[in-house]
């Protein structure tokens, strides 16, 4: 609901003209709340949902900007709760390149809101600081709330067995990976783009941050401007890590190779282990690789493994180039939740063809695979257990229940402890607001 305020956050000049009444419903320490912040939040989760208006939905609207005042006041009460220049300019540069594309451009954009794209940016700033700060306080809040075992069966245990859910086929997979040999014709194309890309910002002719979102093949960084803000030494490949640790603070390092391809940085700001950067990805042509070396070795591997009795977690610990994977023998898990149980269609139909033909414990032939972070590989894959689809149970699928149950504990802790924040902050409700229920 809070994206659906995006858009109409600021007024537009068509919405200016209109000859509507408006008036204040709710009064939240120094700030207020007007009927029509309300009902633009309202219109925009009726036009993405597809749902019609209701004193509810309208109620609840009401609650969820309340709710985000009152996190407002109390995170910049902390001192511990800190948000920065750069994070807000992140944050509401990638809001307005979403904006201008729903509009169709920068000029339209301007001409809907009667400003110039850098008058909107002002006027909308410190609004955007202010959610920054309030996502930052409920992540603090959220990140120490835990489920016990005991939640989790107490949850499972309040539905009815007839309700409960259908889950789809399930699997449970080992691989290891190999990667494409980078032909040199690749090699060289790649050192060519980046070296004159690297030559042009150094000598001033562009920035880092306009070359970057021009031609770096970082889709995380490159509408960014290739910046990345508090990353850890230890959350960056080791190669990436070497320079960036050593390269001094506004400065543009080296050319130099990790996994995905070239790169130079120039680091920012350094605390620590932590810093923040910008840097350019040229990746490598994959239709100028090499597959049969990758191919020939998981062959070999296979072979190890089926005839020899070779151990797939130890070959996958010393022999895989998919580093998440490695590190746990080869096990593959969901890289948000860390579940084991992957849903069989969800991996798609490279996954799915590899799995078709294995029983428990068989191991393919080698076949390609395309990586989480983009990047085209060839894997063996060990099945190492299949689900078929059943209602959930609390033995086959405890993962799963205690991440639902994780949930429903966060949400309630959450409206518990919002109730307690609203307490000390001034709350005066007028208008169409005057009979509204804060706790539902």
């Amino acid at each position: 609901m809070l994206l659906a305020t995006l858009v109409s956050s600021a007024r537009p000049a068509w919405a200016q003209d209109e000859r509507v009444l408006d008036e204040i419903v709710a009064v939240i320490g120094d700030d207020i709340i007007l009927q029509s912040d309300v009902d633009g939040m309202v219109l925009g989760v009726m036009n993405q949902q597809q749902m019609a208006w209701s004193q509810d939905l309208w109620d609840e609207a009401l609650r969820q900007l309340i709710n985000e005042k009152v996190l407002v006041i109390h995170a910049k009460r902390d001192t511990n709760i800190v948000v920065t220049d750069q994070q807000v300019d992140q944050m509401l540069d990638a809001q307005i390149d979403q904006i201008q594309r729903q509009v169709g451009g920068q000029a339209r954009l301007e001409e809907l809101y009667g400003k110039s794209l850098l008058e909107v940016k002002a006027e909308l700033r410190e609004e955007y600081r202010d959610r920054l700060l309030a996502d930052e306080l409920r992540r603090t809040k959220i990140s120490s709330i835990k489920a016990t075992p005991t939640d989790v069966r107490a949850w499972f245990d309040l539905i009815p067995s007839d309700s409960l859910p259908t889950v789809p086929d399930l699997v449970r997979v080992s691989h290891i990976v190999r990667l494409p040999v980078v032909t040199q014709e690749a090699r060289d194309e790649a050192m060519e783009i980046i070296t004159a890309i690297r030559d042009s910002v150094a000598a001033g002719a562009a920035t880092i941050e306009e070359m970057a979102e021009l031609f770096s093949d970082d889709p995380g960084s490159a509408p960014n401007g290739g910046l990345y803000e508090d990353m850890g030494l230890d959350e960056v490949v080791p190669e990436f890590a070497a320079v960036a640790s050593r390269s001094p603070i506004g400065v543009f390092s080296r050319v130099f190779e990790t996994q995905f391809g070239l790169h130079f940085l120039r680091v920012n700001a350094r605390r620590g282990d932590r810093i923040d950067y910008n840097h350019i990805l040229i990746s490598f042509d994959d239709r100028k690789v090499d597959d049969q070396p990758a191919i020939s070795r998981l062959q070999v591997l296979r072979d190890s493994i089926v005839t020899s009795g070779a151990s797939f977690e130890a070959l996958a610990r010393e022999e895989s180039e998919e580093e998440m994977s490695k590190a746990q023998g080869g096990r593959v898990t969901d890289p948000n939740s860390g579940e084991r149980n992957l849903y069989l269609e969800v991996l798609g139909g490279l996954w799915q063809r590899t799995l078709a033909p294995l029983e428990e414990g068989g191991i393919s032939e080698p076949s390609e695979v395309q990586l989480l972070d983009g990047r085209r590989g060839w894997h063996i894959v060990r099945l190492d257990k299949r689900i078929p689809e059943h209602r959930v149970d609390i033995n086959t699928d405890y993962e799963l229940i205690e991440q639902r149950a994780l949930q429903d504990k966060q949400a309630r802790v959450m409206e518990q402890w919002l109730d307690e924040l609203r307490t000390s902050v001034y709350i005066d409700l007028r208008g169409a607001a005057r009979d509204l229920v804060l706790a539902p």
